[in-house]
């Protein structure tokens, strides 16, 4: 038995997550993700655990650097991966482990910053998300800082819409349950892949006040892409380099403003440790 529920697993195994966060959209995901990063990390050689990885997306830049890095991830695919970029770039990580967030093998005070920049998407319950937390909050140094991912509620409806996957009347009832629950499940009787797998979305304040409920101190929670990620012309706007850095320097300037966070596709929590 894996992991992850057969779903979510099977959905991982298609190998559609090396893919994702090169074009367009999901490289814009990815490059604010590790612009944020950048601003809010110690310095390196800190200890990162990159919890939820996948195939060191995050976690091969950052070794790079100079920090050391664990990356942990229950799909046995995204480690061979992994492993497979160790062989090809020579840039070697602390560590690659399967594991998942609710039962980490790490000691306590291990870590000087966690990333759980997948796990709650796919918790759906609420004691599970707070345990993936509590973890995070158990391995982190005094003063060690947590960066957390959720998706935003909305983003189904609105991704729906710039896609064309809302002319699916299943995928429409799906949104109407995402929006009233949270809970999101693909319709399609063949588990079609573009209309992902089972996961959680978040609206901004919930996720503040599941950190908090995890013992951190007060989250900042930012807005990843912002509004303009299901703009008609993001991908022309985005093709233009010059275009693209004034984009994600404005993406910077609203990242925390209430009215416009869960327009975005993703949200990241930002919270730390006690030094107590």
């Amino acid at each position: 038995m894996g992991l992850l529920p057969e779903e979510i697993e099977a959905y991982y195994r298609l190998g559609f997550e090396s893919r994702r966060l090169s074009s367009d959209v999901g490289e814009l995901e990815k490059l604010r993700t590790q612009e944020i990063l950048a601003r809010h990390l110690p310095a390196p050689p800190a200890v990162i655990f990159d919890v939820g990885g996948g195939a060191g997306v995050h976690a091969f830049p950052l070794a790079e650097k100079g920090y050391q890095v664990h990356l942990i991830d229950p799909v046995q695919l995204h480690l061979e991966q992994a492993r497979a970029r160790e062989a090809k770039t020579g840039v070697q990580l602390a560590s690659i482990t399967p594991g998942e967030a609710r039962r980490l093998e790490a000691g306590d005070k291990a870590a000087e910053a966690v990333l759980l920049l997948g796990p709650l998407y796919h918790l759906v319950e609420p004691a599970d998300r707070l345990a993936a937390l509590g973890e995070a909050r158990r391995i982190l140094k005094p003063g060690g800082i947590l960066f957390a991912a959720a998706i935003s509620r909305f983003a189904s409806l609105i991704g729906a819409v710039h896609s064309a996957f809302f002319a699916d009347p299943a995928f429409r009832a799906t949104i109407a349950t995402a929006l009233l629950s949270g809970r999101h499940r693909n319709p399609s009787p063949a588990n079609q892949p573009t209309y992902f797998t089972t996961a959680y979305f978040h609206r901004p304040e919930e996720l503040e006040r599941e950190i908090a409920e995890a013992g951190f101190e007060s989250a900042d929670v930012l807005g990843i892409e912002g509004p303009v990620w299901s703009a008609a012309r993001f991908s022309e706007t985005w093709a233009d380099p010059v275009q693209r850095e004034q984009l994600m320097d404005f993406l910077a300037l609203i990242e925390e403003e209430p009215s416009l966070r869960g327009a975005s596709a993703h949200l990241l929590a930002i919270a730390r440790q006690s030094h107590r």
